[in-house]
Parts: structure tokens; C-alpha cells; sequence
């Protein structure tokens, strides 16, 4: 719309679609990325002999100072001019007059923005990958520092089996892995150049695609025109990729809210995490992991509309596609401003072990171990699960602990129980469970090393 009183239109665009259809109030974050593509571009097109070197060098000394007048905040946005392409476009041409004009030469804003949005997708990738890393260092930090101690764990959100913390915060330590795999898969298909596309057939010049490519650090160029433009997948991809790991956070926000209840009372927020209530003094509000939990429907949310927009759409571009944008940084932001969070957030919580450890005698966790210590004994696991089953119901009618029957008690049940029963405890339960990935002090403490391995190795490739 930014033309329509130029060629083909003789009437001027109504000031409320020129505002309906401008997206300048957002994209313009793309511009070091417009810059950037649009260098390589004069570069390309001086190299094939489309334009001399000197009208590439001065387009590229313009875009340049272009760069510095908005990174200085002195650029004037026009949002008449629809996007940051053509707001670039315009002020290159202010500054060096009919030369700028030829920047545009065997390009559509198509393949331009197509361009751009990778080159910001790859930046937002490597990026994410770095704040994971972080938190993930966290993490290994806390498991660290907490290798004997012994916390409930969970099924159901009902006491299960005793485990360490440590084996419970590399949980997290591997769903966030798999979140780096997720980022770095789709990367892949992200370091693709797109520009020389043109509208939608490519271009009628002799340019050369794969100069562009290595002067922009792409690994690859696409192989269909029609595809390239009309290509969002990266932006769903990366938005599915985000999704998941907000869930992972919010799994985590979920936890650290429960543990910070006065019913549990496992950690304390640091006060800096936290926030406080207008008409009560006492209280102390989990508010940073609340929020995460809530801005996590906002980014699958970004994920449908994105999905919806793309279904119906034919190839190739359609203005459609423009919708892509918004919902996206948005994505980007919340998902890199909720890790920065965790991060500190974790890093500052105060843990209350002797609650935990508290905690973690209390209920019948230690069944399992006494259906286990049946087997040993030569019983079946089924009829040694019944047995103890029995043992669990008796206990809980008389409002005893395992811990508090006699052996006489138990052998109610069995005859095999002997006094060696009561050397069960949530220390010989943790462990007795030495199977590799298991909860024992052994195999967490491997876990541990090989997660510090893994932050050293990816750290270094960063």
C-alpha cells in the first residue's frame, strides 16, 4: 500500500486501511536483519555487474548509517510506509538519492521478508539455547549441593517412594536438554536462504544465490521459489519448540508453588521472586512462577493462531502471512524473559532440607521396599505386594506408622517377617535403587557428572 499512488493505482489508500495493514509498530525489531540481508545484497549484485561497485558501496554506507540512526533512536518511523523494509528502503533513498532505488533490483519484499525472519529466527534460536544453558547450570549447581538429600516423591501428587532432590532437579535437567535438541533440529531447517525467490518464480538476472548465502552465514539456499515465500514452518516449528519448553517451566512453576505453601514448606522464594498482597502483610506470593504458568497458554496460543493462519493458504505468498510476526516475537520474549527469571529465581530459593527429610518419613513411602524385602525372602512380587497391601491398611486404621509396628504386627500378615524388617528406612530405599537413570547416591552422582560434562561441551560450542 505503500505504492498505491505509484503504477497500477491512481487513487490513494484510505488512512484506515493504510493502519490496518501496517505492521511498522512491530517489525520494526527486524532491522539489523534488513540491513544486514540488504548489504549482502548490493554486495551480490555489484559482484554479477547488476549495478557498478560504487553505487553497491555507496547503498551499503547508507544502510549502514541507516543501522546507526535507528540503534541511536534518531530514525523517524513512518507508518504510512507500512514495515521496516520499505521505511529503510525510503530513507536510503533520502540519503543517496536515484542510487538507492536500484537496492531492490532482483528482489520482492517476499523473499526480503522471507530473509529477514530467518535471520532473526536463527539469532532467537542460539539465543534461547544460551539461557537454557543457564538455568540447566543452575540446576546441576542445586543437584550438586543436594546429593543426600531425601525428599517425598510424587505420583498422583500423593507420597510415593523417597528420592533425592538431586534426582529430582536433573528431571528437569533432561527436559530441558531435550528442548536444546528440539531448537537446535530445527535450526536445520531455519539456515536456509531464501533471498533470490523473488515474488514467487525467482528472478530474471544473473545473480548469485550462494555468495548471498555465505555472506550471511547460511549453510544452505532454498530449492523452490513458490516454497520459499510462502514458507512459515520454521516460525511453527520454533513456536512448537517453545511450547514444550514453557511447559517444562510451567511443570517446574508448579512445583516451586506447592513446595513454597506453608502445607509444604519445602523452599522459601527469595524475596526479590516474590511479591506481596495489598491487604494482607503477611503474605509472601510465588508470583514469578504463577506468571509463568499463565504465560504459557499465551504461547501455545501463538502456536494454534499460527497453524490456523497457514491451513487455508495457497501458494504462494498471501498478506495473510503477515500475522506471523507478532504472535512470534512475542513468543521469542516470553520464552527468553521466563528463563532469565527461573534462573534467578532458582539460583536464590532457599531449600528447607530438614523439612523434606521430615516429610519424606511420614505416610507409607517405604511399601514398595517392604513388598521388595518379601520377595527377597522368597515370596511372588504379586503375593508380596497383596501382603503388604494388607500390612498398609492395617497400619492406617490403627493410625501407625510402618516404623511404629511391631514385628509380632507384621507377622499377622507373614510369617516371613523377621526383625531385619526394621532396617528398612528412606536411606537403605534410596540406595537399593542403583539402576542406571535410578534415584541411588551412586547413579545421582553419576548423573551429575555427566550433566556437568554435557554443560562443558555445549558451553564451549556456544
Amino acid at each position: 500500500m505503500a505504492n498505491q499512488i505509484r503504477g497500477r493505482f491512481q487513487k490513494e489508500a484510505a488512512k484506515n486501511a493504510v493502519a490496518y495493514s501496517s505492521s511498522i509498530h512491530y517489525d520494526w525489531r527486524l532491522y539489523p536483519y534488513d540491513i544486514a540481508g540488504s548489504i549482502a545484497h548490493a554486495r551480490m549484485l555489484a559482484k554479477q555487474g547488476i549495478i557498478t561497485a560504487t553505487e553497491s558501496d555507496k547503498i551499503i554506507a547508507g544502510l549502514s548509517s541507516i543501522g546507526e540512526e535507528i540503534a541511536q533512536g534518531t530514525f523517524q518511523f513512518k507508518p504510512e510506509l507500512e514495515d521496516i523494509h520499505i521505511n529503510i528502503e525510503s530513507r536510503l533513498i533520502e540519503k543517496i538519492g536515484d542510487v538507492g532505488k536500484k537496492l531492490h533490483t532482483a528482489r520482492s519484499r517476499n523473499d526480503q521478508v522471507a530473509l529477514d525472519v530467518r535471520l532473526f529466527t536463527r539469532d532467537a534460536i542460539i539465543h534461547t539455547i544460551g539461557h537454557i544453558l543457564e538455568l540447566q547450570s543452575v540446576l546441576v549447581d542445586l543437584a550438586d549441593a543436594n546429593k543426600t538429600t531425601i525428599i517425598p516423591g510424587y505420583t498422583h501428587l500423593q507420597k510415593a517412594q523417597p528420592i533425592l532432590l538431586a534426582h529430582h532437579f536433573l528431571a528437569y535437567f533432561e527436559m530441558l536438554e531435550r528442548d536444546i535438541a528440539r531448537l537446535e533440529d530445527c535450526l536445520k531447517r531455519v539456515e536456509v536462504m531464501p533471498l533470490g525467490s523473488g515474488a514467487l518464480a525467482g528472478v530474471a538476472y544473473n545473480i548469485d544465490r550462494k555468495f548471498v548465502a555465505k555472506e550471511l552465514g547460511f549453510t544452505n539456499i532454498t530449492q523452490n521459489s513458490l516454497d520459499a515465500v510462502a514458507d512459515r514452518d520454521f516460525i511453527i516449528e520454533f513456536e512448537a519448540a517453545a511450547s514444550v519448553c514453557m511447559m517444562h517451566l510451567s511443570r517446574m512453576a508448579e512445583e516451586l508453588v506447592l513446595w513454597s505453601t506453608g502445607e509444604f514448606n519445602y523452599i522459601e522464594i527469595d524475596d526479590a521472586y516474590a511479591t506481596g498482597s495489598s491487604i494482607m502483610p503477611q503474605k509472601k506470593n510465588p508470583d514469578m512462577a504463577e506468571l509463568a504458568r499463565g504465560k504459557t497458554g499465551r504461547v501455545y496460543g501463538h502456536l494454534l493462531a499460527l497453524l490456523t493462519t497457514m491451513k487455508g493458504l495457497p501458494l504462494a505468498y498471501n498478506r495473510d502471512m503477515q500475522e506471523d510476526k507478532e504472535g512470534f516475537f512475542d513468543t521469542v520474549d516470553t520464552l527468553m524473559s521466563t528463563l532469565e527469571v527461573f534462573t534467578g529465581m532458582l539460583a536464590t530459593m532457599r531449600i528447607k532440607t530438614e523439612n523434606m527429610a521430615a516429610a519424606a518419613e511420614l505416610g507409607y513411602m517405604l511399601a514398595t521396599d517392604i513388598a521388595d524385602y518379601l520377595v527377597g525372602k522368597g515370596m511372588a512380587f504379586r503375593a508380596a505386594h497383596e501382603a503388604t497391601g494388607k500390612l498398609v491398611n492395617y497400619a492406617v486404621k490403627k493410625g501407625k506408622s510402618l516404623r511404629e509396628l511391631t514385628l509380632k504386627e507384621y507377622q499377622k500378615f507373614s510369617a516371613v517377617f523377621d526383625n531385619d524388617v526394621f532396617n528398612i528406612t528412606v536411606e537403605t530405599s534410596t540406595a537399593a535403587r542403583e539402576v542406571p537413570g535410578g534415584t541411588g547416591y551412586k547413579q545421582v552422582a553419576k548423573q551429575i557428572a555427566a550433566a556437568k560434562r554435557k554443560l562443558k561441551e555445549s558451553m564451549s560450542d556456544e
